[in-house]
């Protein structure tokens, strides 16, 4: 009899656990499919939320303690920097976009002495197109067009690249909408919302005091460390093919932003090889301008500027940057390149804190151990 009365609370325990976990899993996926429809709009919402929460607490003070006037001053702001920057660089992107396609099939179709794509012009192109063609008959037409369809793939892929970023953070127009309106709501409420749910996770509070506390500084190093100097080196480099007179800055200055959160080759992967195609082109001034302006100027902002940015902030690794910025562009869309490396970013934080809190236990118990045992009186 008492072992049966033992064994009923153990039943009752697990039926219970059993029944709030497939309760929870039911909710979480019907929440997500009510949500997934909406999931651009409410994770922009999030984000820009918590970057202007600082402000929002000043704000607040400001206007004597009225949230609901300091968020709507804050949503309308954001609605205004936004919205017409976005709208008129995406515009611009857009349309020379086409021109470049445009420059592009031209160079292909007319395959002229002094074509930049014609690279018998070039000598020591011609030596090594001379020793293909005598090591593995490959001829100079074979490698010219492999070369001009390489280089219009490329641009299509990098344009459509640029595009789904800038058009991603635009968005439709109800989805700007949605934005907005939620955006109002999370500035006023965020710092409630952020109180209940840090109540509902299970760890002690000095670990989730230092938890949310590495959350928000790798938030904030990534837009303002990794996102603004990008940003910075991709409008450096946009200016330099405007100097230089080549096509497409914006386009360029675009692809020069993205290959920014790259850990390895950065802006040179776009500035290199315009030099080169000016080199080609005998325009040894702007050839040595474009080389100055981008190992110096733009290197700088790279050197100088991002430490300036992130110091005192949490640093994220060069591989999380890399694997989180390309797989939450991948999975996320233009949120991705800030939402990857933080997602990756919070999992090695708690897989941190888990370490630290077991090596805290083993400590506390191996202390209880070897504590000696006084003899009774």
């Amino acid at each position: 009899m008492t072992q049966q009365q033992r064994a009923a609370p153990v039943n009752d325990r697990f039926y219970a656990r059993t029944f709030a976990l497939v309760t929870c899993l039911v909710l979480g996926m019907a929440l997500f499919k009510i949500v997934q429809p909406f999931l651009g709009p409410l994770l922009w919402a999030i984000f820009i939320a918590f970057l202007l929460y600082p402000l929002h607490v000043r704000l607040v003070v400001r206007l004597r303690g009225k949230a609901q006037w300091s968020a709507a001053l804050l949503t309308l702001l954001t609605f205004v920097v936004i919205l017409g920057p976005l709208t008129g660089l995406s515009a611009a992107f857009a349309a020379q976009v086409g021109d470049l396609l445009q420059i592009v099939q031209d160079k292909y179709a007319d395959q002229t002495s002094g074509n930049v794509l014609n690279l018998a012009n070039v000598p020591w192109v011609r030596q090594v197109l001379d020793w293909l063609h005598d090591t593995l008959d490959v001829d100079f037409a074979q490698v010219q067009s492999w070369f001009t369809q390489g280089t219009r793939q490329a641009l299509q892929s990098l344009a459509s690249l640029g595009g789904k970023v800038f058009m991603g953070a635009v968005g439709t127009a109800v989805g700007f909408v949605l934005m907005q309106f939620m955006l109002f709501f999370f500035i006023r409420d965020g710092a409630e919302m952020v109180a209940t749910a840090r109540e509902l996770i299970p760890m002690p509070e000095a670990h989730k005091a230092k938890l949310f506390d590495h959350l928000a500084a790798v938030t904030r190093a990534m837009v303002y460390g990794t996102g603004m100097t990008a940003l910075i080196q991709g409008m450096l480099t946009g200016l330099a093919f405007l100097f230089v007179g080549l096509p497409s800055p914006v386009v360029f200055g675009v692809i020069a932003a993205l290959v920014a959160l790259l850990p390895f080759g950065g802006t040179a992967l776009v500035w290199g090889p315009a030099a080169v195609v000016l080199a080609i082109q005998g325009r040894w001034g702007a050839t040595i301008f474009m080389l100055i302006w981008g190992t110096v100027l733009v290197s700088l902002v790279d050197n100088v500027v991002r430490p300036m940015l992130v110091s005192g902030r949490a640093k994220v690794g060069t591989l999380t940057v890399f694997i989180g910025v390309l797989g939450g562009l991948a999975a996320f869309g233009a949120i991705g390149l800030f939402l990857g490396p933080v997602v990756l970013a919070l999992i090695i934080a708690l897989i941190r804190f888990r370490l630290e809190m077991r090596r805290a236990e083993k400590a506390m118990a191996l202390s209880a151990v070897s504590e000696p045992v006084k003899p009774a009186s």
